[in-house]
């Protein structure tokens, strides 16, 4: 048995909204995730029962690995496509936003859709939502929006008819975000999900070895220059700090989601509760935090660098040099871990 957690009237308005658009357009944040594309990918094949003309358009590019989902093909990346974008969007009756809740995430393209007098939907699991949409389904206790849509989908009647390509998108999303459930996964009623995606069909096992255990020997490289090189401990802290330069990434080949995962990684390390990567990019630093038990990374990500998140996985970006980002978080971490009742 599953809760129903989203409010009836948003799922009432959600349905009468996909009834009375002719074109929908599916939206997610920058650098997407697997939760970003499965949630978009799984709502774009839900929409095929409608027979209504969608389009999935997504900030940039998505990682090489999640290529592997039903027509990833048919994402439009904004990036290499505005003007088609702006055409597309320009004649467009409903907007769902999903795995963010601030039109910052998503960029330019967040001007688009302010400007958009089509309804917009927005469906999340993140905290702090900042409200812009005609109907706004978050639910942060949630471990994914992958999730949320499949709850969506039953609460209007429609599991029944169910593709597989829907579940399997569902199904990729809701790994992801969970680690392949190694965290945010002590929901039963998440396991109840992930037994009805397999009674739809899904090959989890197959899933989870392309999206977990499928990279080229490059990433692997660079995986063992991390650990072996870059890897910091600062046992006062019960944290592992790490970074990587644009010249490093490109020794190494680096392709967009190379890096996926790495954060986790020193948190198998015993006595680390709090790891960091920092990752330079242009004139940013992409700063990944992971952490376990109730240690707040996204505490940490606000706090210091405007970021958020989850309670154990968080992000932010800094607009200071590797080097300063670095000697920052060197600096206020001690007195944050002891400020912290963990």
């Amino acid at each position: 048995m599953i809760t129903k957690v989203i409010p009836e009237e948003k799922v009432v308005a959600t349905y009468k909204a996909i009834q009375r658009a002719r074109r929908i357009v599916i939206v997610a944040h920058k650098r997407p995730d697997g939760d970003a594309i499965g949630s978009c990918l799984g709502l774009y094949h839900f929409l095929y029962a409608f027979e209504r003309e969608t389009f999935v358009i997504l900030p940039d590019a998505i990682p090489s690995n999640m290529t592997i989902l039903p027509s990833s093909s048919e994402i439009i990346n904004y990036e290499q496509n505005v003007e088609h974008c702006k055409a597309i969007i320009a004649e467009t009756d409903l907007i769902f936003c999903l795995d963010f809740n601030n039109l910052e995430r998503i960029g330019a393209l967040g001007t688009l859709i302010a400007q958009s007098e089509a309804e917009k939907i927005m469906i999340d699991h993140h905290l702090d939502y900042q409200p812009f949409a005609d109907v706004c389904i978050s639910h942060p206790e949630i471990a994914s929006t992958s999730e949320l849509i499949f709850r969506l989908i039953c609460r209007m009647g429609y599991f029944a008819d169910m593709s597989l390509q829907t579940a399997e998108c569902i199904c990729a999303g809701m790994l992801t975000d969970t680690g392949g459930l190694a965290y945010n996964s002590n929901s039963p009623e998440i396991y109840t999900i992930f037994a009805e995606l397999l009674r739809k069909g899904v090959d989890k096992d197959a899933l989870y070895r392309h999206l977990f255990n499928t990279y080229k020997e490059s990433r692997m490289r660079l995986m063992g220059y991390v650990l072996s090189q870059k890897l910091e401990i600062i046992p006062e802290c019960h944290t592992a700090l790490f970074s990587l330069t644009e010249e490093e990434l490109k020794q190494y080949n680096y392709e967009k989601g190379d890096t996926e995962g790495f954060v986790n990684l020193p948190l198998s390390i015993d006595g680390i509760i709090f790891s960091i990567f920092a990752r330079e990019e242009k004139d940013t630093v992409k700063l990944s935090l992971r952490s376990v038990g109730n240690f707040p990374a996204n505490k940490f990500a606000s706090h210091f660098f405007e970021g958020g998140g989850h309670l154990n996985a968080s992000g932010a970006e800094s607009k200071l040099s590797l080097q300063e980002t670095i000697d920052k978080i060197k600096q206020v971490l001690p007195d944050f871990c002891k400020s912290e009742s963990w």
